[in-house]
């Protein structure tokens, strides 16, 4: 069976732009998975640890027969690709993949817990998945529209009109 699947991009080493459109290419190359939508570009402040670059985000709409552990073990293997370390949480990084939503699976296992635990509280997730999901649910959370509307003092910048 296939499920409709929500992935975010971002990335501030480097040049960003460049990473996240190219990885969105290699996303588009997933097998078992149909390639649906990109967002726009976004430009946004870090989280977390604050003196580091601005990030660039964006999120991809796809549908896989791939399980949700195999899918994230893709993404890990295409954050590798690109050169992501992971070191402290929140620290800049060349590219970080996120399974944000894998159907309506509510998992909260050790490592992967669905939906993403932090993605209805951070705009730069939310912008471009309502650009291109408007009337999303996000399971144990609401619509994605409204809980956009909860982090309007965050400040995002859309660039692109579409990343791919």
């Amino acid at each position: 069976m296939s499920e409709r699947c929500f992935i975010a991009l971002g990335a501030n080493l480097g040049d960003p732009i460049v990473t996240v459109q190219a990885a969105i290419l290699a996303l588009r190359e997933l097998p078992q998975t149909e390639f649906i939508a990109a967002s726009s570009l976004y430009r946004t402040a870090p989280v977390g640890l604050k003196h580091q670059p601005d990030f660039i985000n964006a999120v991809v709409e796809l549908v896989t027969v791939s399980s949700a552990p195999t899918l994230l073990e893709a993404l890990f293997a295409i954050e590798e690709r690109f050169g992501r370390q992971r070191s402290v949480k929140n620290a800049p990084r060349t590219l970080d993949l996120d399974l944000l939503l894998y159907g309506d699976a509510i998992s909260t296992d050790l490592h992967l817990t669905l939906p993403h635990p932090r993605l209805h509280e951070r705009a730069f997730v939310l912008a471009p998945l309502a650009q291109i999901a408007p009337q999303l649910i996000i399971p144990g959370r609401g619509g994605v529209a409204e809980l956009l509307l909860r982090c309007a003092d965050q400040q995002i910048e859309k660039l692109l009109p579409r990343a791919a």
